[in-house]
């Protein structure tokens, strides 16, 4: 081939080698073109949204069941996901280093996180929704809080576990080299502590998005007394659907989210999981990692290294010397003796509140009728077994998958999207069709319930347990390998203890979320019918409906004192035991 410069001369040789460059040139700029746009579509959908939450209260919003209103409803209910997301992770990473770290108040918090995690999300909604209306009155933006509020009581409390769970297992030999080195508070947490539970984290996040996505039908629509809430959204949308019986439109309404789904898994988890793959404790270097096409996208963004050069990286070392400096300073005594009485002022005002929460609930009960109290503790007891089962059910499919995703990435790319699908689809939406084949196979709502239970709470198992099996060691996988442990040896010496604490951590979300899933498995409205069975849940849910807050009262306490006695008896014991027996040490 003749040389271009020969062939074109001077001037068509600059021509040539200015358009061999301008390739390079779009491709180096794509990723920044890309978050431009993405910027400038987030900034437009902020202001269109802005607009209608500030505006006046829309009551009784007219659902239409028109598939191409779908994609404003799948914008309004991600827009509700993403917003209690973000309190949720504030939250967890607040209420988890606290309990973690502070022996006084762990024995009031986890408790106090125990019985949160067991209140049902209709238990929330007369209390979050009356409060919220109240605190911006006449305005839609009260109803937004309120619903944004309720699908974050159904995010939060297995990523609050879980953050808990991993700074009690931390390694000694990481906290001693953090006193050798004398780091303070936020390099602790900014180069220990979060590094270390981020792949627990991620993986109870994913969980919990898809907990919320399987809640969002009971928080974007809701009876309360004589007043019905309605907001544009999926989960409205599916909501009314399941109320007509119109199959079209529930298959619409769940293709679109699976659609949103898929688009989340690639650019949100997909990119967060392959990050967060260089957190791992481990001495040698995986050889199958997790890669994701989109965070290979944005480490090639020149813009946003540019950004983070300039913003996060100073703004980082400057907390670093700030709160290096004021551990240093701390240590006086008029300080410590400040912290002592505000401590002791925020208890005393703490301990006034619940007493007369105390008070006030003893009122309230009294005026329950025996017949209520009896039909609570029949309820109980059905759901106390149904819930249980579901659990054994789960377990038996959960931790035997979630071992083999964890142990192959490949298997993962293919499997983790498929299960954050399964996870997130409301059981609601599809329990008509499963309702109607157990009628027709001679079952009825006894059987369905168990069904809806685990769809509903199996996969706080299989997600924990996936966590686990990924943040076991390489190095540790290939000793197995090297001493020839294959089969039940392998499962005794390395995947039951290296997936112990996720595990346990997995059920107990588990065991809370099938409590609080009761309250849509037991009893179920479709087609003008009300489909329903002998269950504390149906308990909470007629009680809603009716309008009768001392008997959803009573059962809300009911089941909250269920389920922290039997994590009291069961579940923290074996949380010790993963302390202490099960704990990675170097």
């Amino acid at each position: 081939m003749a040389h271009p410069k020969k062939s074109f001369g001077r001037r068509g040789f600059s021509a040539y080698r200015l358009w061999t460059q301008i390739p390079s040139i779009e491709v180096s700029f794509l990723p920044d073109l890309l978050m431009f746009a993405a910027g400038l579509a987030l900034f437009y959908g902020v202001l269109v949204v802005g607009r209608t939450w500030l505006g006046p209260f829309t009551p009784e919003v007219e659902i239409s069941r028109n598939p191409w209103a779908l994609p404003a409803y799948a914008g309004y209910s991600l827009l509700r996901m993403t917003i209690a997301y973000v309190l949720s992770l504030v939250f967890t990473l607040v209420y988890g280093y606290v309990a973690a770290y502070n022996p006084r108040a762990e024995r009031f918090m986890i408790p106090l996180l125990d019985v949160l995690q067991s209140i049902p999300v209709l238990s929330f909604l007369p209390g979050v929704m009356l409060a919220m209306v109240a605190l911006f009155p006449g305005r839609q933006l009260g109803v937004e809080a309120g619903a944004i509020l309720l699908i974050f009581t159904g995010q939060v409390w297995n990523m609050a576990f879980s953050f808990y769970a991993s700074l009690k297992s931390i390694p000694s030999e990481m906290r001693e080299a953090a006193k050798v080195y004398r780091f303070s508070w936020w390099q602790r947490f900014i180069q220990m502590e979060l590094p270390f539970s981020v792949i627990g984290l991620v993986w109870n996040s994913m969980m919990s998005v898809a907990g919320g996505w399987f809640f969002l039908m009971a928080c974007e629509m809701f009876v309360l007394g004589s007043r019905d809430f309605r907001l544009p959204g999926l989960g409205s949308y599916l909501q009314t659907a399941a109320s007509a019986g119109d199959t079209r439109s529930i298959l619409w309404g769940i293709a679109t989210m699976v659609t949103v789904i898929v688009l989340i898994d690639q650019f949100v988890w997909r990119p967060v999981i392959a990050w967060a793959e260089k957190f791992k404790i481990e001495q040698v270097e995986s050889t199958n990692a997790p890669r994701s096409w989109v965070l290979n996208l944005i480490r090639r963004s020149h813009g946003l290294a540019s950004l983070r050069k300039r913003t996060l990286t100073p703004l980082s070392e400057r907390l670093m010397l700030h709160f290096s400096h004021a551990e240093a300073e701390d240590d006086s005594k008029e300080q410590t003796v400040w912290k002592t009485w505000l401590v002791r002022l925020v208890g005393s005002a703490v301990l006034a509140g619940m007493g007369y929460g105390v008070v006030r609930v003893a009122m309230v009960l009294s005026g329950l009728q025996p017949a209520e109290l009896r039909q609570a503790g029949m309820g109980l007891l059905a759901t106390f077994g149904r819930v249980n089962l579901a659990l054994l059910l789960g377990a038996l499919w959960t931790i035997p998958a979630g071992v083999a995703i964890g142990f192959n990435p490949r298997l993962a790319r293919i499997a983790q999207p498929l299960a954050q699908i399964a996870a997130s689809v409301p059981a609601t939406a599809l329990f008509p069709v499963v309702l109607l084949l157990l009628i027709r196979m001679g079952g009825g709502l006894g059987v369905g319930s168990i069904v809806l239970l685990l769809l509903g709470t199996q996969w706080y198992i299989l997600f924990n347990v996936i966590a686990g099996a990924m943040a076991i060691p390489t190095d540790l996988k290939e000793c197995c390998l090297v001493f020839r442990l294959e089969g039940l040896q392998r499962w005794r010496k390395l995947i039951l203890p290296g997936i112990f604490p996720y595990l346990v951590t997995g059920m107990i979300t588990a065991s809370g979320g099938a409590w609080n899933a009761s309250i849509v498995a037991e009893y179920f409205q479709f087609k003008g019918h009300i489909y329903t069975t002998t269950g504390l849940g149906a308990t909470i849910s007629q009680a809603t409906d009716a309008g009768n807050f001392d008997l959803l009262l009573a059962s809300t306490m009911i089941m909250a004192a269920t389920v922290v006695t039997i994590n009291r008896l069961v579940w923290r014991r074996l949380y010790a035991l993963a302390e202490t027996r099960f704990r990675l040490e170097m």
